[in-house]
């Protein structure tokens, strides 16, 4: 049977085989009313010299491969009972069950809205295993695929070990041609850089083993034909949506197709399966595009269909970290709120050093009780007035790390998670608190419960400094869930319920992930946050690259983007303030700055680029990302957000260095209708320090969208680290 499901501009066309879990015929642009019958039997491949043995039949390979099929190359399913048997699964019999939407039909286009799936069941009956695959198409045409496995030995004592699971990897095919690979790495206060390689034969493999994706996660891994940019060239991508450590890799074969898959990375001996329990994967994440923009279109639509996803505006924040440290003082922190009240803040957020003994970053961490020393009358004065301001408040909380000099630790030092020889060395002097230890994740619940209720905090700046190396359960804990050894796979599974119960209670209630900064920024995390801390810096020169990549995956309105000082905290380095601003404006913006060092100036600017975020916000955050292409070296960036409908757009034209030269030709406005005439104008006006060239948008012009979106707009001469915004709006 063959399936060809539609959605999104998304065609899938799939093979359900008795012998195997589904083969993915296309995948990629609409097909139209296609048979995918006659599809799947265009796409079979030819017998090598060696003969049709399937290992060699990569076009047959499905979801799932592995070394019963005859695929010789690395296997998508790693698994083995613990006296060694088991290590080859090798179903007997599939069955195949779809919604009836996905039926076999020449328009298999579901429902509006609705998620297309097929789940297979695959049950190895020589070896007591069963894997059920759920491969989904989603309305904004993103494919999602997850496989479970169960250990079933059915009462015959030669299976009643248990059942290690190593790995599951979910693979689709990639396109023939593609030979370029694009993913992401860097560090804390550089995350999520592009980088681009040639795909060639082998295995490509990114892996994160620090129980979080990391400051260099991949993020995307993906890859089309040499050249392909924001606007043009057919690419897909795949993203793992999990919280600890993950594995994503491309494998080339010297024999078929390329594959594309990601999967969760397992210790050693981290998932052991008694008799009926089961692990089910994370769920892997395709998406595809003509161009990096349409392929993170996806995502930006399917994250936006979430429950979790947030409705209202999103409030402007101050965040007091760059601005007090650990220096808290009641009298500063009211003049800060009183100034950030003044300047349009919504949002007011207490950040580290409110609790226990933590005056600076060797102790306390853990005691989630208020500071009787430095707050003692409570946090409740600054709450106060922070509500009379009409500011919602937040805190700060990191509550899987703990200092050993702590309450907590001395009182439950065998809730540290560790490998029972010491564990790794401590990280900014703190370790990992063990969530499954008996009463930690109940203490966590309560601690934090107590606090949201007592002060009405809105919002959670949610951190997690430390990576999880060397870490595990020291003894076996049936009432814990565990069964000792390596404990990210566990811990990953109580922060995700603790997040659920705490949203379940204060439903209201906002969290924001952060992980020194974007350390922990997918998908998994994102069903239980509602905005990320991209970057622990917030240096907008940096900052330009650091959001561009975090929006390849997630939509702006869930990036916190800061204004700070002029002086960067992480880099020294000195910027304009419009230029800081006008970075942090396209994001979930926020400030991280000491108001009260500010002059009457400054303060009335930063005002003034608040206010025009406030206007802009409905556009920025449902609106279509764009990028212009431009020639690699190229110092400068074009990027922007279009409405969907197509009836305005904003832009920044920033300049990071020295161009080549100046004047430069006219550079595209890219995502602008063809069809329709935009009237072009300055979105706020010039700052002094930028010396426009005379009579550029003096006053706004009215030109095609064909014109403007190829051709594109004269540009002004540009300083480094400067940046104007315009705006299109459609007159007909």
């Amino acid at each position: 049977m063959t399936l060809h499901l539609r959605s999104g501009g998304t065609s899938l066309v799939l093979d359900t085989p008795s012998d195997r879990f589904p083969v993915v015929r296309h995948w990629g642009a609409d097909l139209g009313d296609i048979d995918g019958g006659a599809l799947s039997g265009a796409a079979r491949a030819q017998a090598t010299t060696l003969g049709e043995n399937s290992a060699w039949m990569c076009n047959d390979l499905p979801i799932l491969p592995h070394a019963s099929l005859g695929w010789s190359a690395r296997p998508a399913i790693g698994l083995h009972r613990v006296d060694g048997t088991a290590f080859s699964f090798h179903p007997s019999r599939v069955s195949h069950e779809w919604d009836s939407a996905a039926a076999p039909a020449a328009d298999g286009a579901g429902q509006e809205g609705q998620a297309l799936a097929v789940v297979s069941t695959a049950v190895d009956e020589a070896h007591g295993v069963t894997i059920v695959s759920e491969i989904r198409l989603e309305p904004s045409g993103l494919v999602r695929a997850r496989a479970t496995v169960t250990n079933e030995p059915g009462g015959r004592p030669e299976l009643a070990g248990g059942l290690v699971v190593d790995e599951i990897t979910l693979m689709l095919p990639l396109p023939q041609g593609a030979d370029e690979i694009l993913d992401m790495s860097g560090h804390h206060i550089n995350e999520r850089r592009l980088q681009r390689h040639r795909l060639t034969a082998g295995t490509h493999l990114r892996e994160s083993w620090e129980g979080r994706p990391g400051h260099d996660a991949t993020t995307w891994l993906a890859a089309g034909r040499s050249g392909f940019g924001w606007r043009s060239g057919t690419v897909h991508g795949v993203h793992l949506a999990w919280s600890g450590s993950t594995r994503s890799l491309i494998v080339s074969p010297s024999h078929g197709r390329s594959l594309l898959g990601a999967g969760e990375l397992l210790a050693p001996g981290e998932v052991l399966l008694a008799p009926g329990e089961s692990y089910a994967s994370p769920w892997a994440v395709f998406s595809w595009g003509e161009g990096l923009d349409s392929l993170a279109h996806r995502s930006h639509a399917f994250l936006r269909s979430r429950p979790a996803h947030p409705e209202r505006p999103r409030p402007v924040l101050l965040n007091t970290w760059e601005a007090v440290y650990f220096d808290h003082r009641l009298d500063k922190l009211l003049a800060l709120a009183e100034l950030a009240a003044g300047v349009g803040i919504e949002r007011f957020v207490l950040d580290d050093g409110w609790f226990g003994s933590r005056r600076d970053d060797t102790s306390g961490l853990g005691d989630w009780q208020v500071s009787a020393e430095a707050w003692p009358d409570g946090l409740g004065p600054l709450v106060e007035r922070v509500h009379e301001l009409g500011m919602e408040f937040g805190l700060w909380f990191e509550p899987e790390m703990i200092n050993v000099d702590s309450e907590l630790a001395r009182a439950h030092p065998d809730w540290i998670l560790s490998d029972g020889a010491g564990g790794a060395p401590e990280h900014r002097h703190q370790r990992v608190l063990d969530l499954c230890a008996p009463g930690a994740w109940d203490y966590l619940y309560e601690s934090i419960s107590a606090l949201v209720e007592r002060y009405s905090i809105a919002y959670i700046k949610w951190d997690h400094n430390s990576p999880l190396v060397a870490t595990g359960h020291e003894a076996p804990s049936p009432t814990a869930g565990h069964h000792g050894g390596a404990a990210v796979h566990d811990q990953t599974l109580a922060l995700y319920r603790l997040l659920d119960a705490l949203h379940e209670r204060f439903p209201e209630l906002e969290i924001e992930s952060c992980a020194g900064g974007g350390g922990r920024i997918d998908m998994g995390i994102m069903e239980r946050a509602q905005r990320v801390w991209a970057s622990d810096s917030i240096d907008a020169h940096d900052r330009q690259d650091i959001q561009r990549g975090t929006t390849l995956l997630l939509p702006p309105e869930l990036v916190g983007t800061h204004v700070g000082a002029g002086r960067a905290h992480t880099t020294l380095r000195d910027l304009d303030l419009d230029f800081s601003a006008g970075t942090a404006l396209w994001g979930h913006m926020g400030v991280e700055w000491d108001l009260t060092s500010a002059d009457d100036a400054a303060r009335e600017r930063l005002a003034s680029i608040i206010a025009l975020h406030k206007e802009l916000r409905p556009l920025l955050h449902s609106g279509l990302t764009v990028h212009a292409d431009l020639p690699e070296d190229d110092s400068l960036r074009i990027e922007g957000v279009v409405a969907a409908d197509g009836s305005e757009a904003v832009y920044e034209i920033a300049c990071l260095g020295q161009t080549i030269s100046w004047p430069t030709d006219p550079r595209p406005l890219p995502g602008l209708d063809a069809g329709r005439r935009y009237r072009i104008e300055l979105a706020a006006p010039s700052y002094p320090e930028l010396r426009l060239r005379p009579g550029w948008m003096d006053e706004p012009v009215t030109l095609p969208g064909s014109y403007l979106s190829t051709t594109g707009l004269a540009l002004p001469i540009l300083h480094p680290d400067h940046l104007v915004l315009v705006r299109a709006t459609a007159v007909d």
